[in-house]
């Protein structure tokens, strides 16, 4: 049980982009929060749009759809319009409900510009909810479009970023090190609100020892995730390690380029692809596993890694986002400088050859037991929203 004496219990809103254009992560963030929340205040208004979430009848929480249809292609200058049309609508909403809450406003998305200047007009307290950087998002979801465009969605992007970080009363990092990653202003930065608490399915099913001499990537296969570059650097791991397996889970818009590229490195029999994992099915995969590589450009605190390391599986990462906070270099988990092939294939087999490995795994784990349960993160929030009561 969650000791919530000494905070007074506020109606509180939630604000997020439009779901259909997110994906299963950010839905997951998102029902965490709710979840999270849900013992702490006395009403959740939830101003979005497309939302899936089943809301059970006398629940906390009320929907507010703003009935913002789904983008579908379109220029530059439509691309544009949709944007502010969708900030638009929900900033009237808003001011519409502005009466059935007095408490903060949590805005998930940190290009939400017009919403975040609409809380200071009805005299709300704005809380920016940090989870990821969108102008490293469109850097590489865009580099391979024509160059006016890569500059015009870069550049508009970090612009949002910046301004939105600059307007904002407060800004609800999970860590520390992802204020500093996102350079994030010092003094509007509260708490460590991580979003993430552990789940009673992800543990450890098998011994590491008794594990299949296998490696893998699970996640979204995109580029910001960096994935592509760890099937560039499967020729150099799997010629060093001859008896490894390889798993990559997940789907995503780079699927048929990383097929090509397990073609042409000749390791396509010794990589597993099933495609995108179910959430109820993680554990088991997990449990299979004898390192997790996760060579993200950017993330904020990865529930993948999470995850791993709840079910004993050690995680090697790049230095991005919370990871720092959670991973210490030969201690909880492995961190590779950076994402080449090069620096990935070097520290894979690192880890590999660590005589510490199961040690690591195990600390790992620990780690994750100690810090990521629900009564902790609930006990996070309720000491950020009594600093900003």
């Amino acid at each position: 049980m969650v000791n919530s004496k000494t905070l007074q219990k506020l109606d509180v809103c939630i604000v997020t982009c439009p779901l259909q254009s997110c994906s299963g992560s950010y839905y997951t963030i998102l029902n965490n929060f709710l979840r999270i929340l849900s013992p702490l205040v006395n009403k959740i208004n939830l101003v979005t749009s497309n939302f899936s979430g089943y809301v059970e009848p006398g629940s906390k929480i009320k929907v507010i759809d703003v009935n913002i249809p789904p983008q579908n292609g379109g220029n530059i200058v439509y691309k544009t319009i949709y944007q502010i049309n969708i900030q638009t609508k929900i900033s009237l909403h808003l001011i519409k409900i502005r009466n059935d809450f007095d408490g903060p406003i949590f805005v998930f998305s940190g290009v939400l510009l017009l919403p975040i200047i609409t809380a200071k007009f009805i005299r709300k307290t704005s809380v920016l909810t940090a989870v990821a950087s969108a102008s490293i998002n469109a850097r590489m979801i865009y580099s391979s479009a024509p160059f006016h465009k890569r500059c015009y969605y870069i550049l508009a992007n970090r612009l949002l970023e910046q301004l939105t970080f600059n307007v904002a009363q407060y800004i609800g990092v999970e860590s520390p090190h992802v204020a500093r990653f996102m350079d994030l202003p010092p003094k509007k930065v509260i708490g460590n609100g991580h979003l993430f608490f552990l789940d009673n399915n992800f543990k450890q099913n098998h011994l590491f020892t008794n594990r299949p001499y296998c490696i893998g990537y699970i996640g979204r296969l995109s580029r910001e995730k960096g994935v592509q570059h760890f099937a560039q650097a499967l020729p150099a791991i799997l010629s060093d390690q001859q008896d490894l397996r390889v798993l990559i889970g997940g789907d995503g818009p780079l699927k048929e380029l990383i097929e090509a590229s397990l073609q042409k490195g000749g390791v396509t029999a010794r990589v597993d692809l099933p495609g995108w994992i179910s959430h109820d099915d993680l554990p088991r995969y997990l449990n299979q596993l004898r390192l997790l590589v996760l060579p993200s450009y950017t993330e904020g605190l990865p529930n993948i890694m999470l995850e791993a390391m709840a079910c004993g599986t050690p995680v090697l990462a790049t230095p991005v986002g919370a990871i720092p906070d959670v991973i210490i270099d030969g201690k909880t988990g492995f961190i590779m400088e950076n994402n080449s092939p090069e620096c990935i294939a070097e520290n894979v087999i690192r880890a590999l050859n660590s005589p510490d490995l199961e040690r690591i795994a195990e600390a790992g784990r620990r780690f994750v037991e100690e810090n990521f349960t629900f009564e902790r993160t609930v006990e996070n929030w309720k000491e950020i929203l009594q600093s900003i009561e």
